[in-house]
């Protein structure tokens, strides 16, 4: 996939902009809106590039995921990067230009749970693309200054959106413990799943063993850092692991996945599927296993930008398509074919939908 930054013109818009607005499940439209006026403290960031996200698909789908209900006109869109062009009061002038990834979480910053720096548990956190706060798939949005953070020319448009769900990678390894030479079990293929692969071999783990039933995703995981793949059902998987990564929410391979746990070692889960398990209570008292449930991220963000700058992640290898905004819809959708992995929404991209290889320049929208 194209590793392009863009040179768009930073200077501050005026009047309208495009929008994509959820109002019901699969009733998408693109609308005008006014461009976002500023408050203290925030800047205005041109959005380039917004990973489409399982949460996006199944409120577009269904409308909901748990107590999160679509009730009125929502914008969707988490996974964001884009270009300052304007700063409000309180903020530097010289950051208008700045290319940028956008951390999408406002903690309330004073409550027991921020306190002690676990904002992502902060019951007052506006989340975006989450009802009923406004997400960024639209050309423009204001976010406070200090969720913008600044990406290195070596990571592109595309990579910087995708330092979300590397979060996600990142937080579900530290909780598993990952490091130099851990044994590890993942299931799930995914976007997340691939991740939370890559992450795993760039921290240094040495066996990393990743279950799916999609072989188009198992052989996406081998290239990006598994050691083994497995079907379940059909492939043995020997041995025991220091930890098992759930990034399926499926509860027959959660449910095979703690049986594969040496004693003291560590169950996450990340997947989000069914909201109750069957576990195997004995086995987890008898080997004293910990299990953790993950909710987003904290403090992940500067983590997922050395790794993507440095080379020893490589996000833009995981898109697989690109389109413009107008073209949401198709994004959203874009999941059942079986060989794709992730889209992404550019609305400076003209025209409808750029596969991987396309080597066509972004252009500003209208």
């Amino acid at each position: 996939m194209s590793t392009s930054r863009s040179t768009l013109n930073p200077g501050r818009p005026h009047g309208k902009m495009t929008t994509a607005v959820l109002y019901a499940p699969r009733d998408l439209r693109i609308e005008q809106r006014p461009v976002p006026t500023l408050s203290e403290g925030e800047v205005l960031v041109r959005i380039l590039s917004v990973g489409v996200c399982g949460s996006d698909v199944h409120y577009y789908e269904h409308g909901r995921i748990g107590d999160f209900v679509v009730r009125s006109p929502l914008v969707l869109g988490h996974e964001s990067s884009g270009q300052i062009v304007e700063v409000g009061k309180g903020v530097s002038r010289e950051r208008v230009g700045e290319r940028v990834a956008i951390e999408p979480g406002e903690p309330c910053g004073r409550c027991d749970q921020c306190r002690t720096g676990r904002y992502n548990l902060c019951p007052n956190i506006r989340f975006h693309g989450t009802p009923p706060v406004d997400g960024t798939l639209s050309e423009f949005v204001a976010v406070k200054s200090e969720l913008a953070y600044t990406v290195p020319d070596e990571i592109s448009d595309n990579a910087a959106a995708l330092l979300e769900p590397l979060s996600v990678g990142i937080w579900a390894n530290r909780k598993a413990g990952t490091q130099a030479g851990t044994s590890l079990l993942i299931a799930g293929a995914g976007p997340i799943g691939l991740v939370t692969t890559m992450v795993a071999r760039a921290v240094g783990a040495t066996r990393i063993t990743v279950s799916d039933i999609n072989r188009n995703r198992l052989s996406a995981a081998l290239a990006r850092g598994a050691t083994e793949i497995a079907v379940p059902g059909s492939d043995h998987v020997a041995g025991e692991f220091d930890a098992f990564i759930d990034c399926s929410g499926s509860s027959a391979a959660i449910d095979a996945g703690v049986r594969l746990v040496r004693p003291a070692g560590s169950v996450v889960l990340v997947g989000m599927g069914a909201d109750e398990l069957r576990l195997p209570l004995g086995m987890i008292q008898q080997r004293e296993l910990l299990i953790t449930g993950t909710f987003r991220y904290a403090n992940t963000w500067p983590t997922a930008i050395a790794l993507a700058a440095s080379g020893r992640v490589s996000l833009d290898d995981l898109v697989t398509g690109e389109f413009g905004l107008a073209d949401t819809e198709q994004a959203l959708t874009a999941g059942r074919d079986p060989h794709s992995v992730k889209a992404v929404v550019r609305p400076a991209l003209r025209g409808t939908h750029r596969a991987k290889g396309d080597k066509r320049e972004l252009q500003p929208a209208g």
